[in-house]
């Protein structure tokens, strides 16, 4: 005897607050992104370019780890676990970056 039950689908009605919540974050990262192409198309190169690209790009992930991974949400010792570790490893690009052009500098 063979056993042939079609299985139940259940089908549940849409959460709007999760709706409205994954499309807030969508228009904010959105308004960002449009604001780095303002930037990007009416600004002329330089540091002041570099630095407000660098500043919403650390803010964009940021948004991003927090929502879609659910960061934000978790308890302040591992935001601080991570957050620690993490300005360590900036602090220590910048130094290798200074270093670097020091060293090419040098005169041999």
């Amino acid at each position: 005897m063979a056993y042939t039950q079609e299985p139940q689908i259940t089908v549940l009605p849409p959460d709007k607050e999760k709706i409205k919540k994954l499309w807030t974050v969508a228009g904010i990262l959105g308004i960002i992104t449009a604001f780095e192409f303002l930037v990007a198309f009416t600004m002329g190169h330089g540091p002041l370019k570099t630095a407000i690209f660098v500043g919403m790009t650390i803010f964009k992930a940021a948004y991003i780890v927090g929502e879609f991974m659910h960061l934000r949400y978790e308890s302040k010792v591992l935001l601080w676990a991570i957050l620690i570790p993490l300005i360590f490893i900036v602090w220590m690009l910048i130094a290798f970056i200074y270093e670097g052009m020091k060293f090419s500098e040098v005169n041999f």
